[in-house]
């Protein structure tokens, strides 16, 4: 049966998928009318009574409402801002600027479990920090008008503790983020989340229901070296509570340098006289004798490989050119021929190499840690995160950001070459740094989505004073001027890969695409429905307005930005691409791919008799157009032809 909600642009209907799955598992808890019966369901609860017993549970005004919140489409759209990209052809990175509800709604099918982490360090609910009032929607104004097209930023609402519902007004503001930002997850994610004393007891029981009690990891002490006057104690320290999607899926944290290269001391193995010959343990991997090769070995030098050492009076007599003595120097080599080596940690060496300084540097697998529960001093601290901050943006532009330290440390328990890092309140933007300087660092290409809300910055603030009058654009500029100063580093560094026709291998994954929120291109999604109506009169009068209102869309809309929102509605990431077919002569048909995801799809006001003929041949492609762009006779074809492969729009 028809509703219309199946002619609008929406985002996936989680409530729908939900009780579908339900349903499928358990029909037995349906009517014949394919209604959920509430009284079954309680029976597989409480066996013993339909009617409500009293149980230990977690509740707060509001909470059932921020639950529907979190699982209702969104009917927004994300647009791409290429004026304030960096870089946008050579990476995957994404900051995105809008209300962080509404985009985690949009990237929820796309980005469905393929994050392995987030960070987030939301407001703290300090009788002075904001929280978000949640009132955004398409059928009102208010939103756009403060933030969305104007450019000047959205007011943010101050939530105090004079307010009947202080703590409520916090929870549901977490409730409904933490419960799409979970399907983000994979099933080996973990979440981090930064929070200090004020709430930090009902987040933990929030988590607790969100991501269920026994995958909770650990309360983390972040020392701030620092404090303020609490009560009767200085408060010097906040907290970073951590659970896992699935602790069953995750495994260990790895070993901060598990899998880099490394110099100094290895496993000695004790031999009455030293070898005059070592040679490598059997299963090395080598690239040939003395072959020369470039790779990610974590300082970005050419290396070269020794396939053996020679010694000589218990001097190192091959490679000549590694200086005499240098390795016996209280870490003698003492390898057995054909044995594995292993370095003081007791982990496997799987390779060695000789740097230009001759250094003997050798590569391990990765192992695991088990960090404390207290974090360690290297850190840092927001001191350190505002300092770093001044650095790159010229002025204190805002106060206690986290120091890229903190997320370093974090990010790189977890995460390894390509895993993506979300963090939806983005702030200044420190984790986009974090990862960029993280790959730098241990190698990889970790992805980040950033999202931060276009928050209005205060007119006396220095911030404002700076030119910034967004937090959003801070966001932005902090991880522009990062990617500058990494590609100035490697020039230095590496002069001959800009020089030489290589300079988009040396700033491969170095930059951001910027995507912002906004109003859908679709005018149907302020169409409201008559309450005196019935809802086949209803759909009906939708049809005529779509046909009134979306007459003229081609070319009164761009047509990179319907693209956009058809394909984010249809599941597919924002690093699409689109090639154009040529083999089509009457319609302009593109295909879209994300790498896994791919389309043909057609924004032309009309489809010619040909191109529907074209799928009657090939019907294993899928295809995408516009409803109006369709007859009757055409639409059932191809409907014919394609089965679910086809989607008017």
């Amino acid at each position: 049966m028809e509703n219309i909600n199946d002619y609008m642009p929406l985002s996936n209907d989680w409530n729908k998928e939900r009780l579908e799955t339900l349903k499928k598992m358990f029909p037995d808890l349906f009517t014949n009318e394919g209604k959920l019966n509430i009284n079954e369901l309680k029976k597989v609860v409480d066996p013993e009574s339909v009617s409500e017993t009293e149980r230990y549970e977690f509740r707060w005004f509001g909470k059932s409402a921020a639950k529907r919140k979190a699982f209702s489409p969104s009917n927004a759209t994300l647009v791409f801002d290429e004026k304030r990209s960096v870089n946008p052809t050579e990476t995957d990175n994404l900051i995105i600027e809008g209300e962080n509800l509404e985009v985690l709604k949009l990237l929820s099918t796309a980005y469905r479990e393929k994050v392995k982490c987030i960070y987030i360090d939301p407001p703290y609910n300090t009788g002075k920090d904001f929280v978000y009032s949640d009132n955004y929607s398409q059928d009102k104004k208010a939103y756009w008008e403060d933030a969305g097209v104007t450019e000047e930023g959205l007011k943010i609402d101050t939530n105090t503790e004079t307010d009947g519902r202080y703590h409520s007004n916090w929870l549901n503001m977490m409730y409904s983020r933490l419960l799409i930002a979970r399907q983000l997850l994979r099933e080996d994610g973990v979440i981090f989340i930064s929070i200090d004393d004020n709430e930090v007891h009902h987040l933990r029981k929030l988590c607790d229901e969100v991501f269920g009690e026994d995958n909770f990891l650990s309360d983390l002490i972040w020392n701030l070296r620092s404090g303020s006057q609490a009560g009767h104690f200085t408060r010097s320290h906040e907290y970073i509570l951590c659970y896992a999607k699935s602790k069953e899926s995750l495994k260990y944290f790895e070993d901060l340098n598990g899998g880099n290269i490394n110099h100094g001391a290895l496993k000695k193995i004790s031999v009455a006289n030293p070898l005059s010959e070592i040679t490598f343990p059997a299963g090395m991997e080598f690239d040939g004798d003395n072959a020369e090769f470039e790779g990610e070995l974590g300082n970005g030098e050419k290396q070269i490989l020794i396939d053996k050492l020679i010694f000589e009076d218990g001097k190192l007599k091959y490679p000549a050119r590694i200086q005499a003595g240098w390795a016996m120097r209280n870490q003698v080599l003492s390898w057995i021929n054909g044995e594995e080596t292993f370095d003081t940690k007791g982990q496997r060496v799987k390779r060695f190499y000789f740097n230009k300084q001759g250094i003997l540097w050798y590569e391990k697998e990765r192992g695991t840690i088990h960090p404390k529960t207290i974090l360690p001093e290297i850190v840092g601290n927001t001191k350190n995160g505002g300092e770093e901050l001044e650095r790159i943006i010229g002025s204190k532009v805002l106060d206690f950001p986290k120091p890229s330290t903190l997320i370093k440390f974090l990010t790189r328990l977890i995460t390894k070459e390509e895993d993506i890092i979300l963090d939806f309140f983005a702030g200044s933007g420190t984790t986009g740094q974090s990862i960029m300087e993280l790959n730098q660092e241990a190698g990889g290409n970790r992805k980040f989505i950033l999202v931060q809300i276009p928050e209005l910055t205060d007119p006396k603030s220095e911030a404002f004073k700076a030119g910034y009058k967004k937090i959003s654009d801070i966001t932005i500029e902090r991880n522009k001027r990062v990617v500058e100063r990494i590609i100035e580093e490697k020039k230095k560094e590496q002069p001959d890969l800009f020089t030489n026709g290589h300079k988009e291998d040396a700033i491969k994954g170095l930059g951001f695409k910027v995507f912002k929120l906004v109003k859908s291109n679709f005018p149907r999604v302020e169409f409201a429905p008559d309450p005196e109506k019935t809802t086949e009169e209803n759909i009906e009068l939708l049809k005529k307005y779509i046909r009134d209102k979306e007459a003229q869309l081609i070319t009164a809309f761009n047509r990179d930005e319907l693209v956009t929102e058809i394909l984010i509605k249809n599941g597919f990431t924002l690093n699409y691409t689109l090639t154009k077919q040529e083999e089509f002569k009457k319609n302009e048909i593109f295909f879209a791919t994300d790498g896994e995801k791919e389309t043909l799809i057609c924004l032309d006001i009309s489809i010619d008799m040909e191109t529907v003929e074209h799928f009657k041949k090939h019907n294993t492609q899928k295809f995408i157009c516009l409803e109006r762009a369709l007859d009757t006779t055409k639409k059932w074809n191809l409907k014919h032809y394609l089965g679910d492969k086809f989607n008017a729009f």
